[in-house]
């Protein structure tokens, strides 16, 4: 058998693997890249800014890849059709883009730590929405959900539920993220003291934050938009100079409770106004 009829055997081989396994592809391709990225970018420059923008185009292009070999050009074009996905009713915007920012506000003055921002309330709005609209969501956070919620997540909610697909996808999330523990000192100088609490954090995070984007994503009918507005939210949150890096947290949870609720509420709602129609079907038969 000659080399050149044996390659398309192999590149079918590796797309079929592929598209048997698309979630366990993604996580090869994109977390070993993503920390190599993180790390260079943490040894060489100080600054682990530029390895988390090469982190996301290692995320969009390990999703679009493991997309198109598992359902093709169609495949594709509904994975990017969540980016655009905008109908989903004003509620669910004002729910991305006012509620933590509130709750964690709410979760200083509760705990007395509020404090007057030294630029000003205005200021710290107009800076707010700028990281959470701008710099977050359209720049960022819009495209990374494109990979974990639109491939990884979808895949494992729709194979064991919300809360154990959210829960699964939280570990490789947190997984890809533990070299930004040595973000701020570098890799001699930080305590492993400092790095254990650090990712402690993040992966208890990690499985709030994913099973409420979850939510939100069965919520809206699959709208990564508003995934990407309220992971910006909550990265902007949490940097608002008039509270504690933490308040957010708290925020985070009971902005999942509420949201469980009317999803629950709203399932409900629906089951009741199904039953109704039947009886009056049955009636007028």
């Amino acid at each position: 058998m000659t080399v050149e009829s044996r390659a398309p055997e192999a590149g079918g081989s590796i797309r079929s693997r592929i598209a048997a396994h698309p979630v366990a592809a993604f996580l090869i391709l994109a977390i070993p890249l993503a920390w190599l990225a993180q790390c260079l970018a943490i040894l060489l420059l100080q600054d682990v800014t530029p390895g988390l923008l090469v982190e996301l185009l290692v995320l969009l292009g390990a999703a679009v890849l493991v997309t198109a070999a598992a359902e093709g050009r169609a495949g594709v074009r509904r994975l990017f059709s969540g980016a655009v996905r905008w109908r989903v009713g004003a509620g669910w915007y004002v729910m991305a883009l006012l509620a933590l920012p509130l709750l964690t506000l709410l979760t200083a003055v509760v705990t007395g730590t509020l404090r007057e921002p030294g630029s000003g309330w205005a200021a710290t709005a107009g800076l707010y929405l700028l990281k959470a609209v701008v710099i977050g969501a359209l720049l960022g956070n819009v495209w990374e959900e494109l990979a974990w919620a639109g491939v990884v997540q979808r895949r494992l909610m729709d194979r064991k539920g919300m809360l154990a697909g959210s829960l699964l996808t939280a570990v490789p999330f947190a997984l890809i993220h533990l070299p930004q523990a040595f973000a701020e000192r570098g890799f001699a100088a930080t305590p492993w003291t400092d790095v254990a609490l650090s990712w402690g954090v993040l992966f208890g995070f990690a499985f709030l934050a994913r099973y409420l984007l979850g939510m939100v994503f069965v919520g809206t009918g699959g709208s990564i938009l508003i995934l990407g507005l309220l992971h910006g939210s909550m990265n902007a949150s949490q940097s608002m100079d008039a509270v504690d890096w933490w308040q957010f947290i708290p925020a985070v949870a009971v902005l999942a409770a509420a949201v469980a609720g009317y999803l629950a509420f709203r399932s409900r709602s629906a089951m009741r106004k199904e039953f109704l129609s039947r009886y009056r079907d049955l009636g007028a038969a």
